[in-house]
């Protein structure tokens, strides 16, 4: 999938196997070609930022733009959205992204979302009461997707109705069929209807949540426009619960793979906040930051990027790069891995960050506490990822209890 700047027939590409071997291939990127242009997630090129000093100090770079409109015209596709899905923080700089965040930002402070522990932690207790008599689930279905789709879906006020189809819906957009683009289009055209429906019905009966706030804020002046108000509404959803659903996947799994650390975990909770922390660094579920546009030409690691072009900021390598973490591709739970950035930095770091930890560390004590013979349901080898390189997620995680 590499785009390789000239032919060199005797030599492998150093990006090849991003999907079947993302670790192998980051290292050799970090190595040979830390900024190298590549197929992108919409299979236009990219510039794919490997080193942890080079993505570090370009989150934080103001010329690189989020804002679509400084690509190259042709130069970028991404996600299919209309207008009303797509003016979020996502695409936004300041000062538009810093009036959005605000308006936003408190609902998710860490004050705020420890209060959240204990309806967490009923939430964890009851998907475990419901698998725990079958002895075997898909751990992603049955728990890791469920628990932050409830959490965010009740933040929000969306009532239980209206969660059912969300997840396939999203599904369809990370990872698209190019045989069947129509899925995606019915996907994007079933997401504008839900969230056209649900601000319908809170403006009719608003209630205490975070949606019912932002209306209020959108109907009382001119600090919210309609689209930027609908789409924040995806937002939040979406992020509220995506990148978490793979993270806790993956954690387990590592867990698995690693009895001795799930072992010292389960003996000793008081260990896991630390252990997240771990979890994002070594296997975190955003591969890729969001893509940026230089608003010049930039040099990077002694590479001119041009103005326009793709940019892909690889957290996932940026968190392996021996020079930040020694022995990288090493799991322990017990390192200091303070400063990955799987979360981003700067102005765009994660907003929901405090919500991520608090489900990541409270779905974990739940289900090492009630499954002391937690183990996998099926061969290591036939645990299949999801192919994309916007998430790094399992498709399903069979286990035994």
């Amino acid at each position: 999938m590499a785009i390789t700047t000239r032919h060199e027939p005797d030599h492998q590409d150093p990006a090849d196997g991003l999907l079947d071997d993302p670790y192998g291939a980051y290292a050799r990127l970090r190595e040979t070609a830390p900024v190298h242009r590549i197929a992108g997630t919409d299979g236009n090129p990219a510039w794919l930022v490997t080193r942890y000093d080079d993505v570090r100090e370009a989150l934080a770079d103001p010329l690189l733009s989020l804002d679509k409109s400084h690509a190259t015209p042709g130069s970028y596709r991404g996600f299919a959205l209309p207008p009303a899905l797509e003016a979020n923080l996502l695409n936004m700089d300041p000062p538009d992204h810093t009036r959005i965040r605000g308006l936003v930002g408190k609902a998710f402070t860490r004050r705020r979302v420890e209060r959240l522990r204990a309806p967490v932690r009923r939430t964890a207790d009851a998907l475990l009461d419901a698998v725990e008599p079958l002895g075997r689930a898909d751990l992603i279905t049955a728990y890791a997707a469920p628990l932050p789709i409830t959490v965010i879906c009740d933040l929000l006020g969306i009532p239980d109705d209206g969660r059912r189809d969300f997840r396939e819906w999203t599904d369809t957009l990370i990872t698209p069929d190019p045989a069947h683009p129509e899925k995606t289009e019915r996907a994007v055209g079933s997401l504008l209807g839900f969230f056209t429906g649900l601000l319908a019905d809170k403006r009719r009966e608003p209630a205490d949540d975070i949606l019912s706030d932002l209306i209020a804020v959108r109907d009382a002046g001119d600090r919210l426009s309609e689209d930027e108000l609908m789409s924040l509404a995806f937002l939040i959803l979406f992020a509220g619960y995506e990148n978490t659903v793979q993270l806790i996947g993956n954690a387990v799994l590592a867990l698995l793979d690693h009895p001795e650390h799930l072992a010292a975990l389960r003996a000793d909770p008081a260990r896991l906040p630390a252990a997240v922390e771990e979890f994002h660094r070594y296997d975190g579920p955003a591969p890729l930051a969001i893509r940026r546009f230089p608003l010049q030409d930039v040099t990077i690691a002694g590479v001119t990027v041009p103005a326009g072009e793709t940019v892909l900021l690889c957290l996932a390598a940026a968190n392996r790069d021996p020079a930040r973490f020694p022995d990288p591709d090493r799991f322990d739970p017990a390192r200091d891995a303070t400063g990955h950035v799987a979360l981003g930095h700067g102005i765009h770091y994660c907003l929901g960050a405090p919500l991520a930890r608090l489900e990541t560390e409270t779905a974990l004590a739940a289900l090492l506490e009630r499954f002391p013979r937690l183990a996998l349901g099926v061969p290591r080898g036939e645990l299949r990822w999801r192919p994309s390189m916007r998430t790094r997620g399992l498709r399903e995680l069979p286990v035994t209890f």
